[in-house]
């Protein structure tokens, strides 16, 4: 303990090691409990409840900032020697139960420690998953070849502006687009020893595309870089990219894991210990927390405590929607693809799909032998196909539909559709968009929990 800490300061320290060995406590018991039952309850115990007026749901904490109670404790607090609220826009009792849950969640079966990070949106986390590994060079670097970002090219369109306006455009970053992310080689060749960050996501929005994951890791590591997996239309649920070798996870939980539409947020997830050659020992230690406490704290894309709420009480059915979805999205997959009004369907489930091999390696239901007696594959909700025609014939069938919603969202339990190239990844441009492969006459599809064929009706309807 630091000698030059005054006794009171001291004493509230020993409160908050109590504090947290009283949560490590609580989280390996929780980790020995099955996917349903964590997504239930997460870190929130009896023994909180009880310090919560008895309240059996996690309560929500609306005020922005915490009260102390002396000079004592609140210099403790804001040194970040004991666990605590402190301030809303760092930390706050409702997002800790939402990030415990998903470290929970996205650990789940890894052998080592997870932390997590909640954030506004889903682009809040991928800004503060990777920006931190873009420092400038030390005086000894410079003059040294440019740092560079090495990504699969098929990813949302946000993340595309992200790193080709923000990081590339504004800061000088060299971002190396991988065009196929199936083709090893070809991230192979883009990664070397000034490469910061590796990032793929999979499956990826609009394309469907998959990768290697544990393949690409490898490389990753070779080159002391971290790998980084945008994992939201999987969800925990269908993979676990920390299981491969992957090193942070990054979340839209605005997406599939809140899936009533009720709330905007955003995490990444990151193990213990990562690689990177860039940036303080506390960075590689723990990642998420390192994020939270300093990076975070400053940039300020705080979740507020009530989308936090909104979103760890959709995590509760998280397993079995998926499940469901997954299930109709195939129905539907396989609807579309006998079809002679569409040119082709992109969902890594169908056989022929050149994903599917990966897809099947990676995409696996959590427990699914408990309901099934087996494992079982689940290739998640979202599907995009191409319309025989050409562009003004997929916008003739998109406005035809009755049922499904016309809306830039995915992962609902409605099914809500959307043309990329003049929505998510307008922005991007003609050149933008061929090398992410999201051609003008493709509509992207999430199938929600309607029945399958009330869905397919509504889409044949459109199609006619």
């Amino acid at each position: 303990m630091d000698a030059t800490l005054t006794l009171g300061v001291e004493r509230y320290v020993q409160q908050g090691q109590a504090m947290a060995a009283a949560d490590a406590a609580q989280r390996a018991i929780m980790r020995r409990k099955r996917f349903d039952t964590i997504a239930v309850h997460g870190l929130y115990s009896m023994q909180a409840a009880l310090a919560n007026q008895g309240s059996i749901v996690e309560p929500a904490y609306f005020s922005s900032a915490q009260h102390f109670e002396n000079s004592d404790h609140m210099e403790a607090a804001l040194a970040y020697l004991m666990p605590s609220w402190t301030y809303t826009r760092i930390a706050n009792p409702t997002v800790h139960y939402l990030e415990e849950t998903l470290a929970l969640l996205e650990g789940y079966g890894y052998d080592g420690e997870v932390s997590a990070c909640a954030a506004g949106s889903g682009m809040a986390a991928i800004f503060m998953a990777t920006s931190p590994f873009l420092a400038q060079e030390t005086n000894a670097r410079r003059g040294a070849a440019p740092m560079n970002i090495v990504a699969s090219a098929k990813c949302y369109g946000g993340t595309f502006m992200l790193f080709s306006q923000r990081y590339a455009a504004e800061r000088g970053v060299e971002v190396r687009w991988v065009r196929d992310p199936l083709d090893l080689a070809e991230w192979e060749s883009k990664v070397d020893e000034h490469t910061r960050f590796v990032f793929g996501e999979m499956p990826s929005n609009p394309s469907l595309g998959v990768f290697d994951i544990a393949a690409v890791a490898d490389l990753a590591h070779s080159a002391g870089a971290p790998l980084i997996v945008d994992s939201t239309v999987a969800t925990p649920a269908l993979m676990r990219p920390l299981l491969h070798g992957a090193d942070i996870v990054v979340h839209s939980v605005s997406k599939s894991m809140a899936s009533s539409g009720f709330a905007i947020a955003g995490a990444l997830i990151a193990r213990h210990h990562i690689p990177s050659r860039v940036g303080p020992d506390e960075l590689r230690a723990n990642f998420a927390l390192y994020v939270k406490l300093l990076p975070f704290r400053d940039h300020g894309p705080a979740i507020s405590p009530f989308n936090a709420l909104m979103a760890l009480n959709d995590l509760r059915t998280l397993r079995s929607r998926m499940d469901l979805l997954s299930r109709n999205a195939l129905r539907v997959a396989e609807f579309l693809a006998d079809h002679p009004a569409v040119e082709a369907v992109y969902y890594p489930g169908l056989p022929d799909a050149p994903e599917h091999p990966v897809a099947r390696r990676y995409m696996w239901l959590a427990d699914a032998a408990d309901d099934y007696g087996q494992p079982v594959n689940r290739f998640g909700h979202l599907l995009s196909f191409a319309v025989r025609g050409g562009p003004s014939a997929a916008r003739r069938a998109f406005d035809r539909l009755q049922m499904i919603w016309r809306a830039t969202d995915l992962g609902r339990i409605k099914s809500v559709a959307t043309i990329p190239a003049i929505s998510t990844h307008q922005q991007q441009g003609d050149s933008g968009r061929a090398l992410a492969g999201v051609p003008a006459h493709l509509i992207r599809l999430s199938v929600g929990g309607e029945h399958p064929e009330d869905i397919m009706d509504d889409l044949a309807q459109a199609l006619a």
